[in-house]
């Protein structure tokens, strides 16, 4: 997982979500993959499936067959990067983009170890490390953030049959 920073190095908070499965289908919006997301919060999402169709004119002269899934991922993934339009060739491929994803956090993360002497290697990405937290402060804090943090939406009395 991959957090991301501006070019001045300070992280970005995106509250957006995108998802592409098979470069076929996109769902751009706001709203998380839980209950409460879903049944309480006010989000809005969207969803396009798109098929690759041959000599279909697109923003990329070089692969006109390009789904609209994936030509947002590409977009994404080329902003993320700092790269140009157009230098994807790389990135169409799952485990090469993969690749090119963990080469550009692992530069940026070393530039910054070293106290970011030289000029700052091309990429937003910062590998994410997830906080480790005490025996005592997960068990304090568990119960409070499922509880009342971020509840699923449900009436109390649901939650506690498991209905819904």
């Amino acid at each position: 997982m991959y957090g991301l920073e501006n070019h001045q190095g300070t992280p970005v908070y995106v509250h957006a979500k995108v998802c592409v499965i098979d470069d076929t289908w996109a769902s751009v919006g706001s709203d998380n993959l839980n209950r409460r997301s879903w049944t309480h919060d006010s989000e809005l999402s969207c969803a396009v499936v798109d098929q690759p169709v041959e000599g279909r004119p697109t923003q990329s002269e070089r692969s006109p067959s390009r789904s609209y899934a994936q030509q947002l991922r590409l977009l994404l993934f080329r902003e993320h990067l700092d790269r140009s339009d157009g230098d994807d060739q790389d990135l169409v491929e799952p485990h090469a983009a993969y690749q090119a994803f963990a080469a550009t956090a692992a530069n940026l993360d070393r530039w910054h170890a070293t106290g970011r002497v030289g000029p700052r290697p091309p990429g937003r990405l910062r590998r994410y490390h997830t906080p480790r937290l005490s025996p005592l402060t997960s068990a304090w804090a568990t119960p409070l953030y499922r509880v009342i943090y971020d509840p699923d939406g449900r009436p109390r009395s649901m939650r506690r049959l498991g209905q819904f």
